[in-house]
């Protein structure tokens, strides 16, 4: 690729200067492209170094030294955008060149690329973010990875662009059968790192700010009163199960999330409640009750190996959790509904297929509050931070609430 200068001779102004045309060469192409701002007479155009000479000490100032400046400028912005594409693999088209141009291809830093970019963006969270975010961070680059190789379609900064979005949310729904929710995370995600990376001068496009993509509102999946008596009342004969039921339903009596039970101590234990550091929300000396079936199922793993409780991976624990419900009878039929695109998918399973760690936070605040506890409370206790997540617990109880005032009163036969 080579670039050039000259006068547009054709297009003589009526002071005898002329244009100063770009000259781009490349791939079997030519680019034009007229330098603004600028222009020059005949006898002042250096053609050998492309370059406007002084005018003589009798004729009027030419602004040579300004308009050479413009046009040093636009070479080295020119040759900037060269070994842009010559790095990342681009072929030359009058396009590319037009567009990245007109944008201003200044701003391309040639140290910085899009994939090990986002390497740097996960790395440097290490110490600031919690260990199961980097992971979906991870997780998410890798699924664009998998998008860039499966469709060709090159990870550059200056491609993130609506014709990207539009062609990675089509690559989802209709490649992957991505849920709409999970989609949402992956835009999310992506925003985050366009910012952060725009933060740091690695790029200067902000078509990212335009990308809109929300997820629909999930069933909130939990264990009524009856059902968590029966998973811990039931007797397991066999101890790995034992003690998964038994963690599990701590966390359905403490509202405790599993990555903090994860991490209890000993010395966070005291006769009346727990004090911990919470891991997700970095809230310190949190205060959690210690109910009479809490205190149980830590006193029975008192003074030995396991105290303060049985702890093993959440990928297992998810698997056995589910074997426990399947054994204590948890089989309500329960539907649930997702969304790919437009694509609505129902699906109905015995509960205890859908019953994850997650679940023991949910069945905690929703027996809680039908059992009466003040919303305050509660929330206190779950140090939920979203208002609108934990109106949907509240909407639970109070439908479950009505249900139970209808079936004790609208069955009684008036005399």
């Amino acid at each position: 690729m080579q670039v050039s200068f000259h006068l547009r001779q054709d297009k003589v102004k009526k002071s005898g200067a002329m244009p100063i045309r770009m000259l781009i060469s490349a791939n079997g192409f030519k680019y034009f492209k007229v330098v603004s701002g600028i222009d020059c007479k005949k006898p002042h155009w250096d053609e050998r170094n492309q370059r406007i000479k002084n005018s003589r000490k009798s004729e009027p100032y030419n602004y040579s030294l300004e308009y050479n400046k413009i046009l040093d400028d636009t070479e080295n912005d020119a040759k900037k955008l060269f070994r842009y594409m010559l790095l990342n693999n681009i072929m030359p088209s009058k396009n590319f060149i037009a567009e990245r141009l007109d944008n201003g291809p200044s701003t391309i830093d040639l140290s910085h690329e899009f994939l090990p970019a986002f390497d740097e963006f996960i790395e440097k969270g290490k110490n600031i973010k919690a260990k199961g975010t980097l992971k979906k961070y991870k997780s998410v680059l890798n699924f664009y990875k998998g998008f860039s190789e499966d469709t060709d379609y090159q990870l550059r900064f200056d491609t993130i662009t609506i014709d990207f979005f539009e062609k990675f949310r089509d690559y989802c729904f209709e490649e992957k059968n991505t849920l709409n929710n999970y989609f949402a995370k992956l835009i999310s995600i992506l925003k985050t790192f366009m910012n952060w990376a725009y933060e740091r001068g690695y790029h200067s496009n902000l078509a990212f700010k335009k990308f809109k993509a929300s997820g629909q509102e999930t069933e909130v999946i939990y264990l009524t009163m009856d059902e968590l008596m029966a998973l811990y009342n039931h007797r397991f004969h066999n101890t790995r199960l034992t003690q998964v039921r038994d963690v599990y339903c701590f966390g359905c009596f403490t509202g405790l999330r599993y990555s903090d039970i994860s991490q209890l101590r000993t010395s966070n234990v005291f006769d009346e409640h727990i004090m911990l550091n919470i891991k997700k929300t970095k809230t310190v000396a949190h205060k959690v009750p210690l109910n009479n079936f809490a205190k149980a199922i830590l006193d029975k793993y008192k003074d030995t190996i396991y105290e303060p409780l049985p702890i093993i991976s959440d990928v297992k624990f998810n698997k056995h959790i589910k074997e426990c419900c399947r054994f204590a009878k948890i089989i309500t039929p329960t539907s649930i509904t997702r969304w790919i695109g437009q694509k609505r998918i129902d699906i109905t399973e015995p509960k205890w297929k859908l019953i994850t760690s997650h679940t023991a936070r949910k069945t905690f605040v929703t027996n809680s509050l039908v059992l009466g506890m003040k919303e305050m409370v509660v929330r206190n206790i779950t140090g939920h931070k979203q208002e609108a997540t934990f109106r949907r617990y509240v909407k639970i109880a109070e439908d479950l609430k009505k249900r139970e005032m209808d079936n004790a009163w609208n069955n009684i036969t008036r005399v």
